[in-house]
């Protein structure tokens, strides 16, 4: 592994793509939720967010902890 790849794997974030697909909604709704609640855009986080906000930052975590071990025996 190259410090390039490790590093482009470690700053890679959960997208707003990813969200939507893990709740069932529109990447649209996910950045208008993002918006201040006083914007005209605005609209409510999907049902269950907390839940599966949750679910994604365990399994980067996951893949955290696999490149971590990846990163110290290359």
């Amino acid at each position: 592994m190259t410090f390039k790849e490790a590093t482009d794997r470690l700053a890679g974030c959960i997208t707003h793509a990813e969200i939507a697909r893990a709740a069932r909604v529109s990447v649209q709704l996910v950045r208008q939720a993002r918006l201040d609640p006083t914007n005209p855009s605005y609209r409510s986080p999907p049902v269950g967010w907390p839940m599966i906000l949750a679910k994604l930052a365990r399994e980067r975590s996951a893949q955290l902890k696999a490149l971590a071990s990846e990163i110290e025996r290359s």
